[in-house]
């Protein structure tokens, strides 16, 4: 399949990195600062009950579901109250959490096709996650970074994207949002007009037959491949 591209938005976790890894960082990480800092907080909350008040706190909060940061922080003060700890830990506890989550190990492919695809048209990150690419030292392959609570709603919402191309200064038919998850990039993206690039790392069956990715790869290094051949025929 050809079709002209003039930008890109691109997913972060489970696109350029996997995010298990650091979610279970995350949570060692912090229970290890409670045993030192909030003995009572980790008596009262271990790993599988800090995950469950967590998911709890998100059930809860649908209306804080586009700003992880504000959920995260509001699980940290739930756990503090709950356990008899100290409230005042609750920005020293997700400074902890922040450093954690934003060491990130990419995919082997990704860092390579990333600048390829950088070096081809201009990309913008668009997550609904709430890593730092200036932190984390991926910025200067991006254009920019628009993250869900800074914009104030989360894929699969149109708004997203379609502020993400005013700000590329491209139409959405001609922007590519590229990521892994079904929903909320594939079909959120080709809903708000934009084309749609499936990440599929894991030999997933795509589930939907009435909408379907104008483009398929298992590694961004597809994609990266895919734009050098269309730059070639270009040629």
């Amino acid at each position: 399949m050809s079709f002209p591209i003039r930008a890109i938005t691109l997913d972060l976790d489970d696109t350029l990195w996997p995010f298990a890894p650091i979610g279970a960082r995350i949570d060692r990480v912090l229970h290890e600062w409670m045993q030192v800092h909030s003995p009572v907080t980790a008596a009262r909350f271990d790993l599988a009950g800090m995950r469950e008040l967590r998911e709890r706190s998100f059930a809860d909060n649908p209306h804080l579901h586009h700003d992880l940061s504000a959920l995260r922080r509001l699980t940290l003060q739930q756990a503090f109250e709950l356990s008899g700890g100290d409230v005042a830990l609750v920005e020293p506890a997700y400074e902890v959490f922040y450093a954690a989550r934003n060491e990130v190990e990419c995919y082997p492919d990704a860092l390579d096709a990333l600048a390829r695809i950088a070096a081809r048209v201009p990309v913008a990150a668009v997550s609904n996650g709430n890593a730092d690419l200036a932190r984390i030292g991926l910025d200067h392959h991006f254009a920019f970074q628009l993250g869900s609570r800074e914009h104030g709603a989360a894929k699969p919402q149109a708004s997203i994207f379609h502020a993400a191309c005013a700000r590329l200064g491209v139409a959405p038919g001609e922007v590519l949002h590229v990521g892994d998850h079904v929903d909320m990039d594939v079909v959120g993206a080709l809903d708000a007009g934009l084309r749609a690039c499936w990440i599929n790392r894991t030999e997933a069956t795509w589930p939907h037959a009435d909408k379907v990715p104008d483009l398929a790869f298992d590694t961004l290094a597809g994609l990266a491949d895919w734009l050098d051949a269309q730059a070639a025929r270009a040629a």
